[in-house]
């Protein structure tokens, strides 16, 4: 009754097995990994017995390489958008349209009303259209590309475009409507038909051309962000150097931000003692469903003996959560954990409030621009933040994989080949970059973080997740059932945290 992933490695004698499989496959969906040059797996067996939305091949050489990396536990099924009372349902068929899209043009209101974004408005409201009728609506491929001459980065466009063409063929082929299709896939694409509808990559309007419609609100959060920043930025100065500690407290508050209790902080932190740092941990971990700290806290340590390494942070929201990233940034650089920080950032404006290169810059210059005297800690943050820009020390690093709905495990190259050479540790922050983490899928929610992601990701990985979906793994069972007992909603409102640690192959 429930779909089952199923690996087969081709042998001789499969030919004869292949009838059999075509009875099952509507009910199974099936990875076969074929020989590339098996003969005998084309000849007398017609793939058309095959429903499209259940074969996927993968054609690999009996003499290549081995296949690419993936979890080493069986892959579940992706998450749909089909069944009613389900997070992903509500998002696909109501919120997307009537909060998400409906605040965006609350927010961009005066432009769409001009001449010059006319067409956009029609394009977002037949995107919106689409929305309201989600069950029936079937997805379609992306517009063709604008190839314009002028266009300095035309063939990353072309790229992209060609990216998405492939994300979208098996599900435009089978028919699928905006809930059937994975919700993952469909999510992404929302913020991808966003920018279709704007023209956003079209330099034929001048207007429209890079609009981000979610700068507004990106840059209120980032005004609002001091105040509570200004605490924060006090105490990670005085983070204690060369010391697990100091790790530790970076890691919590790039997670939790002004969540963590900073009333039992003490007053004086540059004289504080280890147990007052101690105490402020395990103030921190009271939410933590599971916590590897103490694992990257020794690769930290191996990284600052070795004369710092090569760190990056695969980044979610602009914003506070943005400030906490600079912030844990700031203290592996500071510290000697890292000679280089990469920022992974998204290469086009997508779920709200994600954040590009852009956002980033615009951050670091408003801290180093603050008031000293209202702001001293915020303004002395954004000048060092400034400098490792300035310096190499910080690097801002834009790519489409972090706007598709790609399951992590489907990195590509050039981009997975650089992180597994180059990267001795990645953070990967946020919900929506976990979910890819896990393929969107539902794992056993005490599976093993290192089974599921550390099996395959490029490099040794830590994952700062507070829970907004419905989806996890490597949790403590025990803190599982606690979880569930304190709070009906403890999956998806944020109240609690997990911090995990895979090898990275």
């Amino acid at each position: 009754p429930e779909s089952k992933s199923i690996f087969i490695v081709s042998h001789q004698t499969m030919t004869a097995s292949l009838p059999t499989l075509a009875l099952l496959l509507p009910y199974l969906s099936i990875d076969f990994f074929a020989s590339h040059d098996s003969s005998n797996f084309a000849s007398g067996f017609s793939l058309n017995s095959f429903p499209k939305k259940a074969l996927h091949i993968s054609m690999i050489s009996d003499n290549g390489p081995a296949t690419k990396a993936v979890p080493a536990l069986p892959i579940p099924p992706p998450i749909l958008s089909t069944t009613p009372g389900t997070w992903a349902y509500d998002t696909m068929s109501r919120r997307v349209d009537s909060e998400i899209l409906q605040r965006t043009f609350e927010e961009n209101e005066e432009e769409l009303s001009s001449p010059e974004f006319a067409q956009a408005l029609k394009n977002f409201n037949a995107l919106r259209e689409e929305l309201q009728d989600a069950a029936n609506v079937k997805l379609r491929h992306l517009l063709p590309h604008d190839s314009c001459s002028d266009d300095d980065d035309h063939e990353d466009r072309k790229k992209e475009h060609e990216e998405w063409h492939g994300i979208l063929e098996p599900f435009v082929d089978n028919e699928d409507t905006w809930l059937s299709a994975p919700w993952l896939v469909t999510e992404f694409y929302v913020y991808r038909r966003v920018m279709e509808a704007l023209g956003y990559f079209s330099k034929s309007n001048t207007s429209t051309y890079k609009y981000d419609p979610f700068l507004k609100q990106k840059r209120a959060g980032l005004l609002s962000s001091v105040a509570s920043a200004e605490n924060v930025m006090e105490k990670i100065e005085n983070f204690p150097k060369a010391s697990k500690e100091g790790v530790a407290l970076a890691a919590a508050f790039a997670l939790w931000g002004n969540k963590m209790d900073l009333s039992i902080w003490p007053a004086d932190a540059k004289n504080a003692g280890k147990d007052v740092f101690s105490t402020v941990l395990a103030s921190a971990a009271d939410n933590l469903l599971h916590d590897d700290t103490e694992l990257l806290t020794e690769l930290a340590e191996k990284l600052r003996e070795k004369g710092g390494g090569n760190v990056d942070i695969i980044v979610d929201n602009a914003g506070f959560e943005l400030v906490t990233d600079l912030a844990l940034a700031d203290h592996f650089v500071a510290d000697g954990v890292a000679s280089c920080v990469t920022f992974q950032l998204k290469s086009h404006p997508t779920f709200v409030s994600d954040a590009l290169e852009n956002d980033l810059r615009e951050t670091v210059a408003h801290y180093a621009n603050l008031d000293k005297e209202e702001y001293p800690n915020c303004q002395r943050a954004g000048e060092r933040w400034q400098k490792y820009l300035d310096e190499g020390k910080w690097v801002c690093h834009e790519n489409s994989f972090w706007v598709q709905p790609l399951a992590m495990w489907e990195m590509p190259e050039p981009l997975r080949s650089d992180m597994g050479e180059r990267c001795d540790l990645a953070f990967v922050k946020g919900d929506a970059n976990y979910r890819r983490l896990l393929g969107d899928r539902f794992w056993d929610y005490t599976a093993p973080f290192q089974d599921v992601v550390g099996a395959y990701f490029p490099c040794p990985v830590v994952a700062l997740r507070t829970l907004k979906a419905e989806i996890g793994c490597g949790m403590d069972a025990d803190q599982v059932k606690r979880a569930s007992e304190l709070d009906d909603n403890w999956l998806v409102n944020g109240r609690f945290g997990v911090v995990h640690f895979g090898t990275g192959v």
